[in-house]
C-alpha cells in the first residue's frame, strides 16, 4: 500500500482537497485488495505511469465501492473473466468494467482554456462509448471472427447468467465537468445501444410555427474513415446475453461534494433481464415495445 500511497503524492501534490482525495483513494484501493477481488496486477497497472491503467484500475475499486452490501460470490480464479461476480435473486450476475481512453477527443475538450471555447465533440465522445461497449461484449460473445471465443463460449459465464456492462466516462470529461450525457440530453450510453439521436423541432416553412418536435433516429455514427458503427445492439437479439448497461462518471472526488453521476440501460431483449433498481444509479432507462418496429424508449 505504501507503493500505491508514493505514487498518489506523486501524482496529486499538495494539502487540503488533494490531500482528502488521496486519502479517500487510499481507503479505497485497500478494501478493494483486502477483499480479493482485486486481481494480481491491480497495484502494478494503478501506480504504471500510464493514465488509462490508472483509470482502468481506479474503475474497478469505484465500482467495488458501489457493490459494497450486496452479495460476493466465490470464484476459482480472479482475474480470469469478468471483473465482478455477485448474487441476484439467487442467480449469477457477472459485471465486467471498462475506462475508455480520451483518444480522438479534441484536447481543448478535455482541457478548457479560458480564453477559447470549444464545441462539444458529440460524435468523438460517442465513438468512445461504442468501441467500450463494443470491446465488452466481444468480451463475453466472442468476436465475429470466432477469435479469441468469449466468456460463453469458454464456460466462465453460463446462458443462465447476467451480463453487465459497466463503463466509466470519467476520461471523456469537458475539464472538471461530467460528459455523462450526449446531445438527446439521455446519456452518451442510451446514444450507444439505442437509435436516438438529437432532439429536433419541425418548423411550417410558411408560417415558421412549430408543427412537430422529436427525436431523430440515428441507427449509426460516421467513423473518421468513412466506415459507420451501428447504435441499435440493444435492439440487435444477438446481444440478448448482456442483460443492461451500467453507465457511470466516477473519478473518486465524491468525497470533496462533486456528483458522480450513474445510470442503467436496460437491454429489451436479454434474455436474463437486470431486475429494476438492482445497481444503484441516478437514473434507470427502458425501452418498451409499442408494435413490431417499434419501441418506447423511456426513465423509469
Amino acid at each position: 500500500m505504501s507503493r500505491i500511497l508514493q505514487y498518489l503524492e506523486q501524482k496529486y501534490p499538495g494539502n487540503s482537497e488533494r490531500a482528502i482525495f488521496r486519502a479517500e483513494t487510499i481507503r479505497l484501493c485497500q478494501e478493494f485488495i483486502q477483499s480479493g477481488y482485486a486481481d494480481g496486477k491491480f497495484e502494478h497497472e494503478l501506480t504504471s505511469d500510464q493514465t488509462s491503467k490508472f483509470w482502468s484500475s481506479l474503475s474497478e475499486a469505484l465500482i467495488f465501492e458501489q457493490l459494497k452490501g450486496k452479495n460476493f460470490l466465490s470464484r476459482p480464479n480472479i482475474g480470469i473473466g469478468p471483473d465482478f461476480l455477485i448474487e441476484c435473486d439467487g442467480r449469477k450476475l457477472w459485471i465486467e468494467v471498462i475506462c475508455p481512453t480520451h483518444s480522438g477527443i479534441p484536447d481543448d475538450w478535455l482541457n478548457i482554456q479560458l480564453d477559447k471555447g470549444s464545441s462539444p465533440p458529440d460524435t468523438e465522445i460517442l465513438l468512445r462509448w461504442t468501441s467500450a461497449y463494443k470491446e465488452k461484449a466481444e468480451k463475453l460473445l466472442g468476436n465475429p471472427s470466432g477469435k479469441p471465443t468469449g466468456y460463453l463460449a469458454n464456460g466462465i459465464v453460463s446462458e443462465q447468467d447476467l451480463y453487465v456492462i459497466a463503463i466509466n466516462g470519467c476520461q471523456l470529461r469537458h475539464g472538471p465537468f461530467s460528459a455523462l450525457h450526449g446531445m438527446s440530453q439521455f446519456p452518451y450510453a442510451a446514444e450507444a445501444v439505442f437509435p436516438i439521436g438529437p432532439y429536433q423541432v419541425h418548423l411550417d416553412r410558411a408560417t415558421m410555427n412549430i408543427v412537430g418536435q422529436n427525436y431523430q433516429e440515428r441507427r449509426n455514427i460516421p467513423k473518421p474513415k468513412g466506415k459507420t458503427v451501428s447504435t441499435e445492439a440493444f435492439l440487435d437479439p444477438t446481444h440478448k446475453m448482456i442483460s443492461a448497461l451500467w453507465a457511470v462518471d466516477f473519478d473518486g472526488c465524491r468525497i470533496l461534494g462533486n456528483h458522480q453521476p450513474s445510470a442503467i440501460l436496460h437491454n429489451p431483449c436479454a434474455q436474463n433481464p437486470l431486475p429494476y433498481g438492482f445497481l444503484p444509479s441516478d437514473e434507470e432507462f427502458h425501452a418498451v415495445a409499442t408494435c413490431e418496429e417499434y419501441y418506447s424508449f423511456c426513465r423509469i
